[in-house]
């Protein structure tokens, strides 16, 4: 302990003895730790840490498959549900859940909150108590029980002013009177789901029938049993579903689908497709600091061969090798653990840049901090990277020949054998510094990319949206919900300023969805086999020409439409050109959709087609659409259908948009005070939320890629420049000897570029196989895109050029009579 104390104070001693070294070999230290603790902080949160719940390596999520059907993640039905619960032998329990919003009425205004529906088996096998009055059980669940629900510690203490006696208090849950049983713990959240409210679902299994498969599920396996297992076992129930509850979904449909259980860990629910994003951002970082690492150790050697004779010295004197060691590396691990505590400053900075830039992007962000976990990453990185740094003075000067070091006073010979090491720590720089540079430029591309998709609107900072759901209790009749609608639609476009109005379920890239099988009557279905699914929208007369999606063959709906509820339908040109090859011949079609029975209902003519629709983002493919009138006869089992949710979107002229809303809100309550608005946006934050992973990480490989080239640039230039301060005599005797000062120049410009080049050849092999692993990532660029590789390797060449000019600018300005008369 004596010695590792004394060690650490010589190292220090050293260090304090050249400033001008150390400190620039911690700037440059801080700044790849800081970025390796930021971007570990966010992978441990987000991928190591386990669930906030009882035993969360035993909780699994359940899903389906189809890929008869082109889905690769269904989800579960009641029947399903139900099937599972009861049959299964390798399932402790299972719950199913759905996130969702409520109405909540009584108070000084209407609001709509987040919600979770949950079947009574959801907090035993969380392991969740209630932190006032109880959680959801059986009783809550069974068909025709009470209206219950819990609420959350915060809208306990912002609505209750956290009064404990809230249990037995009775709200106005969509119109409904809900009794309060429970307070949820505070800080509680489902996967990424913040709720207000938590209610059951209340199946009644004699009206559940296979169909409507719009939830999610979750179990816990028994002690022993697989996923695999679990996955197979579900196999076998789901015929016993499909006899158990008979409905409109037939087991051949299933077959034809392929229909098949998916279960995995319920952890990868939360964390989704961010793991390829994370794991791409961490090994971007590691290649920083790999660089600085190799800048570090460039300076460790020049700082070594100073010290060649002292080394040579003790070695004489009976020094081992042992102790010479220690010396290398003391000085080496002491730099790089005072590197570490710098670059934690510079990571907490780091990362309240990160939660700002990726709030919507990475799950768990309110748990990303510098833990036990993540400080004793930055240690192991810290001493690792003064190790791995402090290696090569080590390895290189550690065993001098004391001979000619000796003979030679300290000086130390000229040879290739002496450059070897430095120059090859340059190269390295190099082909990293490609490597990330490579990956931005991909970035960009696919950026550039995105931006020219249409996605389906045209001036995004023009649109303002917000959803009103009109309950049963405010208004029964689906009669009376279309006049609602028409009225509150009506209303927005009389507000001074708004320049059109109109009114969809879904706006594009809201989130919401519908999926269900259309039928052409003249397109043959194989009998029991059910036709694509396409995506459904029901709208009011107005919607297109407010978003800008063009009219490309026939007509709009109109309000006679509506008002006469005609059996017409508008679909998308890519619906379209799929079915019937040219949107013209889509017009006159006739189209259906499922009934209970699993056969088409009534046939609707096709009477306009629109422009295609991005609604699951631009880098998804345009969603075939189907737009149903926002009012219909004999729908899906109802004599009169309407759709009760609509979100309606208006067009504002300039400077009109931040004014909008309160009257909006006006606009909604003429028609009834009892209706919140909800998902109040713009269509520009709905674009770039589509944008934010893209962006997200081409500007954190940006930001590496930039100190990348930086350091490489700062690497070749150290090294040229060390070139000519050891050939400064040499150089002078060939300019006496007559060697012009172009050529002395060029000599030196060309070994930076030597350098350059192999590190560019090196890199591009790396990259070729590396980007790929980006694949997923990228969109309109193929990872091996030979323009940004081309464009990448002359920018590295360019600044290779400038990096090695400037030292041997100064070789040729050296002066031949003053080396000479100096040696």
């Amino acid at each position: 302990m004596q010695d590792f104390a004394r060690d650490v104070r010589l190292a220090l001693r050293q260090l304090f003895r050249t400033p001008l070294f150390t400190v620039t070999a911690l700037v440059t230290l801080a700044v790849g730790i800081g970025a390796n603790t930021a971007i570990f902080s966010v992978v441990n949160a987000v991928l190591l840490k386990p669930l906030p719940f009882q035993d969360p390596d035993g909780l699994i999520a359940l899903w389906h498959e189809a890929p008869g059907l082109d889905f690769t993640q269904l989800n579960q039905s009641p029947a399903t549900y139900l099937t599972y619960r009861s049959d299964s032998e390798l399932l402790e329990d299972i719950a199913l859940w759905d996130n969702t919003a409520v109405q909540v009425t009584g108070g000084e205004q209407p609001e709509q909150l987040p919600a979770l529906l949950v079947t009574d088996g959801f907090f035993p096998l969380l392991g969740i108590q209630a932190a006032v009055g109880r959680v959801i059980g059986p009783a809550d669940d069974a068909p025709g029980a009470p209206r219950t629900a819990m609420i959350s510690h915060d809208y306990w203490e912002r609505s209750f002013d956290a009064d404990p006696d809230v249990v037995g208090t009775t709200l106005s849950i969509n119109g409904n009177p809900v009794e309060i049983i429970g307070v949820l713990p505070s800080g509680f959240r489902f996967l990424r789901f913040d709720p207000d409210v938590v209610y059951p679902p209340r199946f009644d299994p004699a009206e559940v029938m296979m169909g409507q498969f719009s939830y999610q599920a979750f179990g816990r396996l028994r002690p022993g049993v697989t996923p695999e297992q679990v996955a197979l076992e579900l196999d076998r129930l789901l015929p016993v579903a499909v006899e158990r509850y008979p409905g409109p979904v037939t087991m051949t449909m299933l077959q034809q689908a392929r229909f098949a259980a998916l279960v995995w860990p319920l952890k990868e629910d939360l964390v989704g497709n961010v793991r390829t994003v994370l794991w791409v951002l961490l090994g971007t970082v590691a290649m920083v600091l790999l660089i600085a690492s190799a800048n570090v150790a460039n300076l460790f050697l020049v700082r070594a061969e100073g010290r060649v004779r002292q080394v040579a010295l003790q070695t004489a004197l009976g020094a081992d090798r042992g102790t010479v060691a220690r010396s290398f590396l003391s000085e080496s691990v002491v730099l790089g653990v005072l590197g570490g505590i710098l670059g934690t400053g510079l990571a907490m900075v780091g990362l309240g840049f990160l939660r700002g830039m990726a709030a919507s992007q990475l799950p768990r962000l309110d748990q990303v901090g510098l833990d036990g976990t993540v400080l004793a990453f930055t240690l192991a990185i810290s001493v690792l990277s003064g190790v791995l740094f402090g290696l090569f003075p080590l390895l290189r000067y550690g065993r001098p020949d004391l001979a000619a070091t000796l003979k030679e006073g300290g000086r130390g010979g000229h040879g290739k054998e002496r450059h070897r090491a430095r120059n090859t720590l340059v190269v390295a720089q190099v082909a990293l510094a490609l490597v990330l540079l490579v990956g931005s430029g991909l970035m960009i591309r696919s950026f550039q990319a995105l931006r020219q998709v249409d996605p389906g609107f045209t001036g995004a900072e023009e649109l303002m949206t917000l959803r009103v759901y009109i309950p049963s209790t405010v208004m029964d009749d689906p009669v009376e919900v279309a006049a609602g609608h028409e009225q509150i639609l009506r209303n927005l476009q009389a507000i001074p300023g708004v320049v059109a109005a109109g009114a969809s379920s879904s706006v594009t890239m809201d989130g919401y969805d519908s999926n269900d099988p259309l039928w052409a009557r003249d397109i043959a279905v194989p009998e029991g086999q059910l036709p694509p699914i396409r995506r459904f929208k029901w709208i009011l007369p107005g919607y297109f020409g407010t978003m800008g999606n063009p009219i490309v063959a026939g007509r709009d709906l109109s309000w006679d439409d509506i008002h006469s509820r005609r059996p017409v339908v508008v679909v998308t040109e890519n619906l379209a050109r799929e079915m019937w090859q040219e949107p013209g011949r889509a017009l006159g079609k006739q189209v259906s959709t499922l009934t209970l029975d699993g056969t088409p209902g009534v046939w609707r003519e096709v009477v306009g087609v629109v422009g295609d629709i991005h609604d699951d983002g631009l880098s998804e493919d345009a969603v075939p659409t189907v737009y149903w009138p926002q009012t219909m006869s004999d729908f899906q089992g109802e004599d009169v259908f309407a759709m009760r949710s609509m979100n309606f979107v208006m067009r504002a002229g300039p400077g009109v948009l931040p004014t909008l809303l309160p009257r909006a809100q006006d606009a909604v309550w003429s028609v009834s005070a009892s209706l919140p608005l909800a998902d109040v946006t713009t269509q520009q934050e709905r674009l770039d939320e589509s944008l934010a992973r893209t962006s997200f990480i081409l500007v954190l490989l940006g930001i590496a890629a930039a100190v990348a080239l930086l350091l490489g640039s700062v690497g070749i230039y150290g090294v040229i420049s060390y070139a000519v301060s050891q050939r400064t005599r040499e150089i002078g005797v060939r300019m006496a000897l007559g060697a012009e000062r172009g050529a002395v120049a060029g000599m030196m410009l060309r070994q930076g570029l030597v350098l350059a080049a192999v590190g560019i050849v090196v890199g591009a092999v790396a990259a070729l196989g590396l980007t790929r692993l980006m694949s997923s990532l990228l969109y309109g660029v193929d990872p091996v895109d030979l323009p940004t590789f081309g464009a990448v390797g002359l920018t590295l060449a360019a600044v290779a050029a400038v990096a090695s000019w400037l030292p041997a600018r100064r070789a040729a300005a050296v002066d031949p009579a003053v080396t000479l008369r100096e040696e």
